[in-house]
């Protein structure tokens, strides 16, 4: 009888230490899935936080050379812009100060000579201007005068003259202002070209 009973016992406890083991083994083993699938879904995790911060490096990189070449751009432009009022400036005070009379005194009567126009023409004149050669113009130009050429000041006019016909069918002006005008309209596209290749090399 006692040895029925410790065999009974020792097949409980040998199946007791087996379903222990067992159930040990698929706890171990559920762990062991559940371990896998954390790595795995932290793995994923960092290569998709990975990747969104690539990305966004790229954006920010990308925004960042849009902004400074524009910027560029900008500031390539204000210099330009600059440079050109300053030349306007330096063409305008040049021109200007070499329209004196002595200039008016040879180039009037030269366009005069050679005007081929049948109307009566008016030369107009700085007023302080004409006020100054008006005797040298009458003695100079007696037969353009005689023509039907006239004499006129105008106080709004500070340097060069303006010739135009009585019907106003022919006009030109020979203001410091419009010549300046010329000169410069000739130098802006050369000052954007120098500026343009002077830019690449930035």
């Amino acid at each position: 009888m006692e040895v029925q009973v410790q065999e009974l016992i020792d097949k409980i406890k040998n199946d007791g230490v087996k379903t222990a083991n067992n159930e040990a083994n698929r706890i171990k083993a559920d762990a062991e899935t559940e371990a896998r699938r954390i790595v795995d879904s932290a793995k994923k995790e960092a290569a998709d936080i990975i990747s969104h911060s690539k990305r966004e490096a790229e954006q920010t990189e990308k925004a960042g050379t849009a902004a400074l070449q524009q910027a560029s751009r900008n500031l390539i432009l204000a210099f330009r812009d600059e440079i050109q009022v300053l030349l306007d400036k330096i063409v305008n005070e040049k021109v200007s100060a070499g329209y004196d009379e002595d200039v008016v005194k040879s180039a009037l009567p030269e366009i005069l000579k050679n005007w081929t126009a049948s109307d009566s023409l008016s030369v107009i004149l700085p007023e302080n201007l004409l006020a100054k050669i008006q005797a040298f113009f009458t003695d100079k130009l007696k037969n353009e005068l005689g023509k039907g050429v006239e004499l006129k000041a105008n106080r709004k006019l500070s340097n060069g003259f303006h010739i135009t016909s009585k019907d106003g069918s022919v006009y030109y002006d020979f203001s410091s202002e419009a010549v300046a005008g010329l000169l410069s309209s000739y130098l802006n596209p050369k000052l954007t070209g120098l500026l343009t290749e002077a830019s690449k090399g930035i």
